[in-house]
């Protein structure tokens, strides 16, 4: 037998239960005794480890966090403040001042398939295109982390203010609507703030504000004084709550695995949107260096990010570079597992 001793209000990772060392392993004598076993009673199986695979792992991890939720309700004095990323939730919870509880989201909704994903088929669909196209970080935490946000959304209290933060962008505009779906059971206050637009208003240094796309790009001070000027604006009306619900349960019904924000609207385009200016940059990258040497992927990002206006984000733009190998557009040196591994150049015909 297996039992985690639980020490924490916090949701735990697949990462958090491997590395504690607040569980064992006990022997039973017979089936029958699993209904009256106390492991306070009984003493744990010496030298004995536990061993599983992802899948268990992730299990295990889902029946701990069921267990934390009975038992634990988000407790806050401020407001609650939500972003779409996990990046840009350090920078709010560095800039804001406290009381204050911060939740990021963590995915990327501009890409990969959408469905009804407060439903656990649709989850499931949409991990198996990202393990199978995205070389995104800690990808075996993702299923368990996109758990945890929706527990820690259920958990928020009703009579705390919600801000939502996002940026005109497509990954954000959709998270916010995807959000508001979620939300929409609470009875909470809940105001929008448009970072970019703000950030575009208040900090009028052109050069330094013409690339902030998405609310990760703008530092922790900056955040606190765009909440500043913005906090006592009008929260959300029931009917726009109600419009918001609807564009996201119309956007969830959408086929497309590429959505950009286009003329201040959500657009679906096909997979290879980005691959012509892919090509382009690279054979830019060739001409300066007077050569075909072959470039570092993560340089080819960088000069993408300054170079398109939609914001597609690091993963997606390297996924469409192997598929670009893959193709035969695209000679490869090293191993594509990310960003650092490899390097391109375009194939000599």
């Amino acid at each position: 037998m297996f039992v985690y001793k639980i020490e924490t209000q916090k949701y735990i990772t697949v990462l958090d239960l491997s590395r504690t060392e607040s569980w064992g392993t006990f022997e039973l004598e017979q089936e029958d005794d699993f209904d009256i076993f106390d492991h306070r009673k009984s003493n744990s199986t010496p030298g004995r480890t536990f061993l599983a695979d992802q899948d268990t792992m992730n299990e295990l991890v889902e029946l701990i966090n069921q267990q934390i939720q009975k038992n634990h309700r988000l407790h806050t004095d401020g407001a609650v403040h939500i972003v779409s990323s996990e990046s840009a939730a350090g920078s709010l919870r560095a800039g804001l001042e406290s009381p204050k509880t911060v939740i990021g989201f963590p995915d990327h909704l501009s890409i990969g398939p959408l469905g009804k994903l407060d439903e656990k088929l649709a989850q499931t669909y949409r991990k198996e295109w990202l393990m199978e196209n995205i070389n995104f970080e800690e990808e075996t935490e993702y299923p368990i982390k996109f758990s945890n946000t929706l527990r820690e959304l259920e958990d928020i209290p009703s009579d705390v203010p919600i801000y939502i933060w996002y940026g005109n962008n497509a990954n954000e505009q959709i998270c916010m609507r995807f959000l508001i779906y979620l939300l929409r059971n609470k009875t909470n206050e809940i105001f929008l703030i448009n970072s970019t637009e703000l950030y575009g208003k208040h900090f009028t240094t052109t050069e330094e504000h013409r690339h902030i796309s998405d609310t990760s790009q703008i530092k922790s001070e900056d955040i606190k004084l765009l909440f500043d000027v913005n906090k006592r604006g009008n929260s959300l009306s029931n009917k726009e709550r109600t419009q918001l619900q609807m564009e996201w349960e119309a956007l969830a019904q959408t086929k497309e695995n590429l959505r950009i924000w286009n003329n201040g609207e959500i657009k679906g385009v096909p997979e290879n949107h980005f691959d012509v200016e892919i090509l382009h940059i690279i054979e830019k990258l060739h001409e300066q260096q007077g050569n075909r040497d072959f470039i570092k992927v993560g340089r080819v990002v960088e000069e993408l990010f300054i170079q398109i206006d939609e914001f597609a984000g690091i993963y997606f733009l390297e996924y469409r570079i192997r598929h670009l190998i893959y193709s035969g557009f695209l000679e490869l040196k090293g191993i594509p597992k990310s960003i650092l591994h490899y390097s391109v150049r375009k194939r000599i015909k």
